[in-house]
């Protein structure tokens, strides 16, 4: 029999060693990262604000890598279904998801999800912050022309009037839902599977009235067929700034907006979220992504994974608390 005789000295040598290989091989990665096309997933159809952040992003993202990025929509159950797709994904920097908001709602809306979006996506940047705005029709058979107005005639036949969202358990829905808990009226719900269709049932009088992110519906309010009641943020979106806020409009403390940002399937290599994230707020603070934004209504963010991170848990606890209010639960 052979016998083999280890020294510490040789034992550290030979840890050191396969230390420094899966350095290298982590590097050698990291250097090969990106080699192909990447998938930007959209939970939302095209159209919607998510979805004409993903290609702005996406269009500039491709130059800097030097590589395509397809941006696919995957809508369906409240954005959680592509969601859900993104955290099944390989953790190889290839498949990325355009998440919200309405990821941290969904985690209290959904007795049961698929994944825990706090532990299954590793969160790269916050793009940008985006108000949602009262909207109704601005023909002559709407009457409505005030928040006070719509409160009103919500009173006088409650259940009647209907709003729109981009799907149950999204942020639309659960600012719809504070709206008629701080204002006292009762709205039927509509969800939708995104803005698109939403905004086209608004505009054909099919729904009284929605709180969507004010891009999509920003040409229709500047076009003259959409009304803007009032935006639901703390302040004036410089986008609308003769539109008060909601808080204005009376019903105080009412703050609550939309964000948007980019996340990857947990265990993905570091080397590559920090590189993403180098890029991309790169490309965001860049001035043409900047005016392109506030074009559409939107404040560039561009802030740390570490800081979307926690961005992403006060919006979690903050959001189960404001479900739990509104009684608003999902199976």
């Amino acid at each position: 029999m052979t016998t083999f005789h280890f020294t510490k000295r040789h034992t550290l040598r030979n840890l050191a060693g396969a230390a420094l290989l899966c350095a290298l091989a982590g590097t050698a990665a990291a250097q090969a990262w990106p080699s192909k096309t990447i998938s930007l997933v959209v939970p939302f159809p095209a159209g919607g604000t998510t979805d004409v952040l993903a290609r702005a992003l996406g269009q500039e993202l491709s130059k800097s890598l030097g590589q395509p990025i397809i941006v696919e929509n995957k809508p369906g159950a409240g954005s959680t279904l592509g969601a859900d797709f993104v955290a099944k994904s390989k953790p190889d920097g290839y498949t990325l998801l355009m998440g919200a908001v309405h990821h941290t709602i969904a985690t209290s809306v959904y007795r049961k999800l698929p994944y825990d979006f706090q532990k299954d996506l590793a969160p790269i940047t916050t793009v940008a912050m985006v108000p949602n705005v009262l909207v109704v029709q601005a023909d002559a058979a709407t009457p409505i022309r005030t928040v006070p107005e719509l409160i009103a005639q919500a009173k006088r036949a409650p259940g009647k009037l209907t709003f729109g969202s981009n799907g149950n358990g999204t942020g639309q829905h659960l600012i719809g839902a504070q709206f008629e808990s701080m204002a006292g009226v009762q709205l039927l719900h509509i969800p939708y599977k995104g803005s698109g269709p939403m905004t086209t049932d608004l505009l054909g009088g099919q729904i009284t009235m929605s709180f969507d992110t004010i891009t999509p519906v920003l040409p229709h309010i500047k076009g003259g067929k959409l009304r803007a009641l009032a935006v639901t943020t703390a302040k004036r979106s410089a986008a609308l700034p003769d539109v008060p806020t909601l808080d204005e409009a009376g019903l105080k403390g009412f703050d609550l907006g939309t964000w948007f940002g980019v996340l990857a399937p947990a265990g993905t290599p570091k080397d590559v979220v920090t590189r993403l994230n180098t890029e991309m707020v790169k490309i965001i603070q860049s001035p043409d992504f900047r005016k392109k934004m506030e074009d559409i209504g939107a404040d560039p963010i561009g802030n740390t994974p570490e800081q979307m991170a926690r961005q992403i848990k006060e919006d979690t606890e903050r959001f189960a608390r404001l479900v739990k209010e509104a009684k608003v639960v999902l199976e």
